[in-house]
């Protein structure tokens, strides 16, 4: 059996998806820090990267929910409100950081993975959590939003997809 060379081996994929994925956390971040600028939110980005304005649960957005769900289930104990905050940015990176290393599995097993695979990849990441979510009854379902809230999403994923894409293609080039 020949082996393809041009191919990464599964734990240099993994670790390129990872640094991809955290890339591309930074520039959807980047970009949903901007319209939250535009839209009239003030505060520097680490105070409004770090959800340093939630303070409770009542607050939380859905990744410090489904994170919440997560440890009340698995350790029956309850969180209290301060961890809001950290446990919002723990799922949110996590999750990004996380599908980006199934990116590089995807991408890594390729010969030479494209920037455009970002497109349905970023697509999927944003259509997965319009399924997940609203089982959990922590969205509605998607045919309850308006366009442009769809596609102000859909956008960020998009731009998160691509970034972790040329991110990953960046990285191959390099010995990690």
């Amino acid at each position: 059996m020949k082996l393809n060379r041009d191919c990464l081996t599964p734990v240099g994929a993994i670790a390129r998806g990872l640094l991809a994925g955290t890339v591309g956390t930074i520039a959807m971040d980047t970009l949903l820090y901007f319209r939250s600028r535009k839209g009239g939110g003030n505060g520097g980005f680490p105070r409004w990267e770090f959800s340093a304005d939630i303070h409770s649960w009542d607050q939380a957005p859905a990744p410090a929910q489904v994170g919440r769900r997560l440890y009340d289930g698995l350790l029956q104990r309850e969180l209290p409100d301060d961890r809001a905050a950290l446990v919002n940015n723990i799922m949110h990176w996590g999750y990004g950081i996380a599908n980006g290393a199934a990116y590089g599995v995807l991408a890594g097993s390729l010969r030479t993975p494209r920037v455009w695979y970002g497109i349905p990849f970023g697509a999927g990441v944003w259509g997965s959590g319009y399924v997940v979510l609203p089982a959990a009854k922590l969205y509605e379902p998607i045919w309850k939003y308006d366009r442009q809230t769809l596609a102000k999403d859909l956008s960020a994923h998009l731009v998160y997809g691509l970034t972790t894409a040329a991110a990953f293609r960046l990285a191959r080039r390099f010995r990690l």
